[in-house]
């Protein structure tokens, strides 16, 4: 029987130029096999060329519309989804709050989303295998259709589907919503891990932690799994413009560590891309 599928996905590359550089050192000397970039990111054209000189490293597209950096189009073109500093709202309950009382035009997200599509693909020249966003705001469902129609006019084969274990009001809202953006991808035709792991986690995978969620993910039936993570090696100014409390170097030293590739032996999971979900499933891989 073929091993099953791990993707084990590096976020934010092209936060800055210390978050990238740990990224690509979680892929070299760890377990890291894909990342996905983010368009808005301030060191994004710097930190393409670390991706062309990896061939065998899966590349995505880690659309934005919250956050602390600025989008690429002004506040004329996305009036809804910025303040009067043409700043995103901050995060997801900002943006989820303000959506659901009709203050956010999805036209807008379209198109800020099409315009990173756009530098990431046309200008950086990047072959995208998969689609996800920041802060896993396309588990919101109209922001979750915007991927889907998105991915399938750009020809991207797989977006993410994040899920929750944790209790309570918003892991039940969050299943919720990832059983609807399944089922909505598997409609369009796209592909996507049966099994993930990082969003209740985010920003605080040790390797200890890492190892009790793989083997968790392992126990169940699903055939293919994502687990996201956010290695890197933040500078000074790094902690005060993102201080999101996130263990970047923590997670850096598991992905990097002997004992988490052991216990990926041991559970006999094979690292792998979003263009090998196909494959995975009995059909042929998308190159």
């Amino acid at each position: 029987m073929t091993a099953r599928l791990l993707i084990l996905n590096a976020d934010d590359y092209g936060l800055s130029d210390g978050i990238s550089r740990g990224v690509l050192r979680a892929h070299d000397t760890g377990l890291i096999s894909s990342v996905s970039v983010l368009a808005v990111g301030p060191a994004v054209d710097r930190a393409v060329a670390g991706l062309r000189d990896r061939p065998g490293l899966g590349v995505g597209a880690h659309l934005a519309v919250v956050g602390e950096d600025p989008p690429l189009l002004t506040a004329r073109e996305i009036p809804t989804l910025v303040d009067g500093h043409g700043a995103f709202k901050p995060g997801w309950r900002s943006f989820t709050t303000a959506a659901m009382a009709g203050r956010v035009d999805m036209a807008d997200v379209r198109r800020e989303f099409g315009a990173q599509l756009e530098r990431l693909v046309r200008d950086l020249g990047l072959p995208l295998g998969h689609v996800d966003t920041h802060q896993h705001l396309h588990l919101y469902p109209p922001i979750g259709r915007i991927v889907a129609e998105l991915a399938t006019k750009w020809g991207i084969p797989a977006v993410r589907v994040p899920t929750s274990t944790a209790p309570g009001p918003r892991g039940i809202v969050v299943r919720h919503w990832s059983r609807s953006l399944a089922t909505r991808l598997r409609s369009a035709g796209l592909d996507f891990p049966e099994g993930y792991g990082g969003l209740d986690e985010a920003g605080s995978l040790t390797l200890s932690r890492t190892q009790r969620l793989v083997e968790r993910l392992a126990r169940g039936p699903a055939r293919t799994f994502e687990v996201n993570f956010h290695p890197g090696e933040p500078t000074a100014s790094d902690r005060i413009r993102y201080a999101w409390g996130y263990q970047w170097e923590a997670e850096l030293a598991g992905l990097t560590s002997a004992a988490l590739r052991e216990t990926l032996r041991r559970l006999d999971l094979r690292l792998g891309r979003f263009t090998d979900l196909p494959a995975a499933d009995g059909g042929p891989a998308r190159r």
